[in-house]
């Protein structure tokens, strides 16, 4: 059994609480307000069930000064003025921040980051009839909203050029896509000179007619530092919006009139450079994708094309004239060795039947016409030799002659005189007769030593 320390368990409550929220927003009401010496102000955030334990450090206080400065909001970037919010006991407020633990008391605490206060039921009424008023006009309306490009060249950025919202779109877009033109349209986006200053910033997009697309951001805020994107003039300007209009003002939970306006609305700055282009991890593997891809379609129509072509070889072996007269070659000579065959059994007939005849006729006659017959029968012997040869020298004219008329027949024989063959290249038939063609037909000529490709032209 493994026995912790306080400080090995603290740390381990401490790493966990830290690592599960990094940035949170907590709605409560103030009691236990302290306010020392440091400037530190310390206090409990309760909802009647439970309470926190919450640090204001002095460093994350906005303080415009007592002449009403301006200074510069640690969450969105934005430019504001006036001083920190004046708490008081039974505030209802709205914290942002991070959770850590105090190690020497062991007690866990929200670190705030800002402060403000949740009385805002008047403006809250005025979005809603806003809302109201202008989804009647059909401004939210998703069929007049335009699709937005994917991966655009060339995207403009309605926003204010120092805060915070500018620099994370822009850090996201460089890791994403394949290279954009991003250009600033500067603006206000609080206070009120806001809303015309938005509104002609869009106007001026249009104008230029140069962007694919137009983005309007901000970093969060209370509902009175967004309200500028809450006014109907912001919205007339999104609304008659010839280009695309992409919406990313505030956090996730802060949703605008302008988001409902827009083409298409987006949790935060950097979602909207999230939505527009796709990380290049992602194109470089659909790349690899296609190539795998296309490599095998290639392969395959290859593949097919190589059967196709064996076929078509084989095909063309057996009815080529080459093939065709060399198997009529082959056929002749196996009836021309029928032929001696015959010729043979036929003489070696007839010599027998001689002899056969010689020995009845020597059994039946005397000497002397014995003698008679022999010399007749030389004499026949003599004119068979001679039909015999005719015979056959008959035979070997014909098969001369049959060679011959084969080697007229052969295709090949009239290259060798300096003749030419010609076939039309779409059907692959011999041309015969110039109807046969148009003008503008591929043909192939073939002489002895190759072939030549041509075109039929007119005379």
């Amino acid at each position: 059994m493994k026995i912790f320390s306080v400080t090995d368990i603290t740390r381990a409550v401490k790493d966990v609480l830290e690592t599960e929220f990094p940035f949170i927003w907590v709605r409560g009401q103030v009691t236990n307000l302290a306010r020392p010496a440091s400037g530190h102000i310390y206090f409990t955030l309760t909802d009647g069930d439970a309470g926190l334990s919450v640090v204001w450090f002095k460093g994350n206080q906005r303080t415009g000064g007592s002449d009403g400065g301006e200074s510069i909001n640690p969450l969105t970037g934005e430019i504001e003025s006036g001083g920190p919010l004046e708490l008081e006991d039974g505030m209802e407020i709205l914290c942002a921040g991070h959770m850590n633990v105090y190690p020497p008391r062991g007690v866990y605490q929200l670190v705030a980051e800002l402060v403000q206060e949740q009385g805002v039921g008047d403006l809250k009424l005025a979005f809603e009839a806003m809302k109201r008023k202008l989804e009647e006009k059909g401004y939210f309306a998703e069929d007049r909203k335009m699709e937005i490009p994917r991966s655009p060249k060339r995207v403009a950025v309605v926003t204010a050029p120092t805060g915070a919202a500018v620099r994370d779109f822009l850090k996201i877009a460089e890791t994403r896509g394949t290279g954009a033109e991003i250009r600033i349209y500067p603006t206000l986006v609080q206070g009120d000179l806001a809303p015309g200053r938005i509104a002609a910033a869009l106007d001026l997009v249009g104008d230029d007619g140069w962007a694919e697309v137009v983005v309007l951001i901000r970093g969060g805020g209370s509902l009175e530092d967004l309200w500028a994107f809450n006014t109907e003039q912001v919205a007339d300007a999104l609304f008659r919006s010839t280009i695309p209009v992409v919406c990313g003002v505030g956090h996730e939970v802060d949703v605008s009139i302008a988001d409902y306006v827009a083409d298409k609305r987006v949790a935060t700055p950097s979602h909207a450079a999230q939505e527009l282009w796709p990380r290049r991890e992602i194109l470089v593997q659909t790349v690899d994708e296609l190539e795998s891809s296309l490599v095998r379609g290639f392969e395959n129509y290859l593949n097919v094309r190589e059967s196709r072509l064996e076929t078509l070889h084989k095909g063309l072996s057996w009815l080529s004239p080459a093939q065709r007269i060399e198997r009529l070659l082959t056929a002749f000579a196996e009836e021309g060795e029928r032929l001696n065959r015959t010729a043979l059994n036929f003489v070696n007939s007839k010599f027998d039947t001689v002899d056969a005849l010689a020995h009845r006729l020597a059994f039946a006659f005397g000497g002397d016409r014995i003698e008679r017959m022999q010399q007749d029968l030389v004499g026949l012997d003599l004119r068979l030799s001679r039909a015999v040869d005719i015979f056959l020298k008959a035979r070997q004219a014909e098969y001369e002659n049959s060679a011959t008329s084969l080697r007229m027949l052969d295709p090949e024989s009239p290259l060798e005189r300096g003749y030419s063959l010609v076939t039309v290249e779409k059907n692959g038939t011999f041309l015969r007769s110039p109807d046969e063609v148009a003008e503008g037909d591929a043909i192939r000529v073939r002489v002895k030593s190759g072939e030549v490709r041509a075109r039929v032209t007119s005379e």
